[in-house]
């Protein structure tokens, strides 16, 4: 059996350049919400020394004089993209043989011997064709090493995007070429302790023993060890259904007015309980958190949160929206200037664990229709685009000026977002 992993090169930027061949060849960065930071660069932008994370306001002279061409966040494009992606992908290897790992990362099961090098080939020039991606390849006989593969495989334009290491002699090459901070499951904490130890590459990394291994990186260590020295050792990469969901962001603007706050925390609520049902469960404790901006010494400083109990776990929109600002409310006070706010929902359980609370201020029958009141909701949003349909506190009423009624996508700060090419009929790409 080999594993293949197929990665997505820079899997934000590539998404832009699908539609906008212009800024191929050019420095990119794609900007976290309301375009704070950087979190996707392009290789141009990598060898400008652009570090991931850092503030826009700190390297704007460096975009300047570079021609760096900035975007916006564009999730619902970048979804579609990887969407398209994985499809190809499941319909390459079948039903039950693909995890995937992330937005822009798959697992697939090969257990057909065959040209890995060719069939890896051909399912790049196929996904490049078909949506306009590109995607490196590693194949390997364990899920570590063929991450490893798709390391060289970015890096190394010899390998055409597809890395096999597939023998002894391939394995021992790779592996005292790569770098111990490159190895899949090697974190910043690990990576120190590596080089204290003397560990410089995967291979020295190899060359240690189980006892001492363990001692020191515990039993994740230890898989690492083994799957890298060729023996299979992880039975799945995907963990299961999440613990615990946060959504939170930092406002464009410090936030005082109280009304603006809970248009906000709604939203956030909203979004954490459609992700509950995404995947089939309740919670039961639903927190919401706000506060300011530490680096504004001029400001007043507040830090607070409150968590608020359901007696009995819930999805419902309308119940999680309601516990949140619930909460919000008992923690917001006047004279603050807010520059970020969030929700958490934990006690998490599958929905069909749930037992009823005997003194609970819905009935079955009430509960049952806001879930199903839920469950059209979320069939309308995927239709017709996220937020199409939204309770009303989710808005902000009219503003006096203008009279216009703002929500919480006006809010947020995007001056360079590219189009919803894919998935807004009205923002299709045009051809003159």
């Amino acid at each position: 059996m080999m594993f293949a992993v197929v990665d997505c090169d820079n899997c934000f930027v590539s998404c832009e350049r699908v539609f906008q061949p212009e800024l191929l060849g050019k420095p990119v960065l794609v900007l976290s919400n309301n375009d704070g930071c950087v979190v996707a660069r392009s290789n141009e932008a990598k060898a400008l020394g652009i570090k991931m994370g850092v503030p826009v306001f700190q390297i704007k002279d460096l975009c300047r004089q570079y021609d760096v061409q900035l975007r916006s966040s564009n999730y619902v494009l970048y979804a579609d993209m990887s969407n398209r992606v994985m499809s190809i992908l499941r319909e390459e290897v079948g039903p039950g043989k693909m995890e995937i790992y992330s937005i822009d990362e798959a697992f697939l099961t090969l257990d057909i011997k065959m040209d890995y090098h060719a069939w890896g080939e051909a399912l790049v020039k196929k996904i490049g064709q078909w949506t306009g991606m590109p995607v490196s390849i590693g194949i390997a006989p364990t899920r570590t090493l063929a991450k490893a593969a798709t390391w060289f495989a970015k890096h190394y334009k010899g390998y055409h995007k597809v890395c096999v290491i597939d023998d002894e002699e391939k394995r021992e090459k790779a592996l005292r070429h790569l770098p111990i901070d490159e190895v899949w499951g090697i974190g910043r904490r690990l990576n120190e302790r590596c080089l204290a130890a003397g560990i410089e590459t995967a291979w020295d990394f190899t060359q240690r023993g189980a006892t001492w291994i363990r001692r020191l990186f515990t039993i994740n260590g230890l898989r690492t060890w083994q799957e890298l020295r060729g023996c299979s050792s992880l039975t799945t990469v995907v963990t299961g259904d999440k613990q615990t969901i946060c959504t939170s962001r930092s406002f464009d603007h410090t936030e005082h007015e109280q009304g603006r706050l809970e248009m906000f925390i709604s939203h956030y609520a909203a979004h954490c309980a459609q992700k509950l049902r995404a995947q089939k469960s309740v919670c039961q404790m639903v927190t919401c958190f706000i506060q300011t901006n530490h680096f504004r010494t001029d400001l007043r400083q507040r830090d607070a949160s409150i968590t608020t109990t359901l007696h009995t776990p819930a999805s419902s929109t309308n119940e999680v929206v309601g516990a949140a600002l619930k909460a919000f409310r008992a923690c917001y006070e006047e004279g603050y200037e807010y520059k970020r706010a969030g929700v958490i929902v934990s006690g998490i359980s599958t929905e069909g664990a749930v037992q009823q609370y005997l003194f609970d201020e819905l009935t079955p029958q009430q509960r049952e229709k806001l879930n199903k009141l839920s469950a059209v909701v979320d069939t309308l949003n995927r239709k017709m685009g996220n937020d199409t349909m939204m309770l009303g506190v989710q808005q902000f009423p009219k503003e006096e000026k203008t009279g216009a009624t703002l929500c919480y996508n006006n809010l947020i700060r995007h001056d360079h977002r590219s189009k919803c090419y894919t998935t807004d009929i009205d923002e299709i790409i045009r051809v003159e």
